[in-house]
């Protein structure tokens, strides 16, 4: 694997960031999971060869740096721009050598994955848990394996993400579905939307988050197309009708989809309000730190 320069890898100190988080990590560069909708390929991130994998270089020693210069503890979020579980994480470990680290310094942990190698770690998550929050979270956009696989070709399969979140459950480790980016005229019907709350459900998931639209950024855009071409013939044709160059793309049903939607969590109690599900850090105090 090629390791890039990097002078940090722990973000600045944010009050309230996405899920809670208080620092952003991101330890890896590129993704080989190649998702036909992923935002992280627009030109405004500058990410050359996004489907190749680096990783940051001297990690462990510059996220030790990073920890022991905050004044503040905090939540680390990682997961927004690639994913901490690629498959080099697996021999690496590096994601693994992170947590162990926020475990020692008594940092909190918030990850976002697609993949079911997070269950190797959930130790980690279980050590931490006895000071700080820990929130694991799966996107999962398809209840058909088959249908993910065409829109998440090289990640695990919806029903292993699913499994994953039924290990972290049964450990009583907080864990939830993102359902997001739910692809138009793909994956916004009634039945999908209805299938993964029922399977989140199943699962023991803690909550489930959605989203009736995604994005399109240029870069992004021209890839996205490409594999609509290939994989769902016609499909590019309706969405530049329907959206032209706008980066948001609401589902054309995005109104009855979310009224669904919220009927049938409040139905089977399962969790969807962000405000509700943030609240797995109530009561974490952001105190000082003193490494003396």
């Amino acid at each position: 694997m090629e390791f890039i320069p990097a002078k940090n890898i722990i973000s600045g100190y944010a009050e309230d960031g996405w899920f809670g988080a208080n620092y952003n990590m991101n330890i890896y560069k590129g993704c080989s999971h190649g998702c036909i909708y992923c935002d992280s390929r627009s030109d405004c991130y500058q990410i050359a060869d996004f489907s190749r994998v680096r990783a940051k270089e001297n990690t462990l020693e510059t996220i030790e740096r990073n920890l022991r210069s905050k004044q503040k503890k905090g939540i680390v979020g990682t997961g927004g721009m690639s994913d901490p579980y690629n498959p080099m994480e697996e021999k690496h470990e590096l994601t693994r050598g992170a947590l162990k680290l926020f475990d020692r310094y008594h940092f909190g942990i918030s990850a976002l994955t697609k993949s079911d190698l997070v269950v190797r770690d959930i130790d980690l998550f279980l050590s931490i848990a006895r000071h700080s929050p820990v929130n694991m979270m799966m996107t999962i956009t398809a209840a058909d394996d088959n249908l993910a696989k065409k829109i998440e070709p090289h990640v695990s399969t919806s029903s292993e993400r699913f499994r994953a979140i039924r290990a972290f459950a049964k450990a009583g480790i907080h864990t939830g579905v993102l359902m997001m980016p739910l692809v138009p005229f793909i994956e916004d019907t009634v039945d999908n939307i209805i299938g993964l709350i029922h399977l989140a459900k199943e699962s023991g998931a803690d909550f489930i988050y959605p989203s009736f639209s995604m994005t399109l950024r240029s870069g992004q855009r021209e890839y996205f197309y490409r594999e609509l071409d290939k994989k769902f013939p016609g499909t590019s044709e309706k969405f530049i009708k329907t959206y032209g160059g706008d980066y948001g793309c609401p589902s054309p049903d995005y109104h009855m989809l979310k009224e669904r939607f919220i009927a049938e969590c409040k139905k089977l109690n399962v969790t969807y309000r962000y405000r509700d599900i943030v609240r797995y850090k109530s009561g974490y105090s952001r105190k000082q730190l003193s490494w003396i």
